[in-house]
């Protein structure tokens, strides 16, 4: 699923999850979902936020936009 719908569009930044970054368990799951995401967006930024409150940081400080 990531990886089509990464094909369909040009994407300058990605944002994957604390909720797959941060718990233990999830480390191969986190492995993965980079990998697949760098595959068809090798442009694309990747960053992380800590939670659903800062995604929107996370996205300025990926595509360097000044802060709102």
């Amino acid at each position: 699923m990531i990886r089509a719908t990464l094909q369909k569009t040009r994407r300058d930044c990605v944002v994957i999850g604390a909720g797959v970054r941060t718990i233990g368990k999830n480390f191969i799951l986190f492995e993965k979902v980079l990998n697949v995401v760098h595959e068809p967006a090798p442009q694309a930024r990747i960053c992380f936020n800590t939670g659903p409150f800062d995604t929107a940081q996370a996205v300025q400080r990926g595509v360097r936009l000044p802060e709102v």
